[in-house]
């Protein structure tokens, strides 16, 4: 009998024991009649509560920063600090690298407080966030992230925030060398005649047009097929250092308008070499005298003399 109470006693014991435990974060309100926990509760104004959560981000506890913020947004949502509390929401998530999050709550700043003194900050933060895409900088992928490259949405809503601000002419430039990077060369192609259109006076347009020829390079067929692409991606280049004898790109330039121009001749000795098996001799003569004529540097212009000279021997 007394082992039994005893026994019922130690229960009691530990479950009181628990309780307490349970609830020691919890405190009995006699004002609302309800137990409150601490843990959370909101400051009474927005201004405290902002520099409640900020003292945790200040102590790089991010995720205890992160609730607070949230819980500002939440409280008080139509407040200047709410707007403060989104941009640190995007701060926090960057700093744990969670960088598409991050870019995903920034811009929130400007989707629900475009009057907010942080613009230029959130439009600055996409931006990084942006090159860090780019780079293929080693990652933390919590969260979703879209399947293509995010830097390509990220700079599109970059540009669609601030149209004609500092950094759009270059996150401009920058999506159309990514596109190219993706092989995705008339969409590139398209990206760096907005920079040419839309930002004529930017520092971009002489490599954005330098972009153009390499993308119309890019796309050109082989030999064998037709040299309209080809002969187009000449041109820019040929304009391109006929108008920036002085750019940095320059000297690439004539390298690239070399390989155009092998390219041609290599186009045009396959001409002449299909007339010349079909005996077509005629048509065949004058392929190869164009060749010689008009790419007298390309290797094509020594082999189509030489089969001028054989067909000579023929007649």
């Amino acid at each position: 009998m007394k082992r039994s109470i005893l026994v019922i006693f130690f229960s009691i014991y530990c479950l009181l024991f628990t309780l307490h435990c349970a609830y020691s974060f919890w405190i009995w309100s006699p004002k609302t009649g309800k137990w409150t926990n601490p843990k959370y509760q909101i400051k009474p104004t927005p201004k405290l509560q902002l520099e409640y959560a900020l003292e945790f981000y200040h102590q790089k506890n991010y995720n205890e920063a992160l609730r607070e913020f949230k819980k500002l947004i939440k409280r008080y949502p139509k407040s200047y600090e709410a707007s403060e509390a989104q941009f640190y929401v995007g701060a926090c998530l960057e700093k744990q690298e969670r960088f598409y999050e991050a870019y995903q709550a920034y811009q929130k700043v400007i989707d629900l407080y475009p009057f907010s003194e942080r613009i230029n900050d959130v439009i600055q933060r996409e931006f990084e966030i942006a090159q860090i895409f780019i780079s293929g900088k080693e990652r933390k992928a919590l969260g979703f992230l879209p399947l293509e490259n995010p830097a390509i949405e990220i700079l599109n809503k970059i540009i669609e925030n601030s149209p004609y601000g500092l950094l759009a002419p270059q996150a401009q430039y920058k999506l159309g060398l990514l596109l190219k990077s993706l092989g995705r060369y008339s969409e590139a192609e398209e990206e760096f005649e907005k920079v040419i259109r839309n930002y004529p006076q930017s520092e971009w347009v002489e490599p954005a047009k330098y972009q153009i020829a390499v993308c119309l390079t890019s796309v050109s067929p082989k030999p064998d097929y037709t040299q309209e692409a080809t002969e187009e991606a000449r041109e820019k280049f040929e304009e391109f250092v006929r108008t920036h004898p002085k750019a940095k790109l320059t000297s690439e330039a004539e390298t690239r308008l070399k390989e155009l121009k092998e390219k041609e001749a290599e186009s045009n000795f396959k001409i002449a070499s299909f007339y010349e098996k079909q005996k077509d001799f005629k048509s065949a003569e004058i392929c190869y005298r164009y060749v010689v004529e008009n790419y007298s540097e390309s290797m094509w212009a020594a082999k189509s003399l030489e089969r001028l000279r054989i067909l000579e021997k023929k007649r």
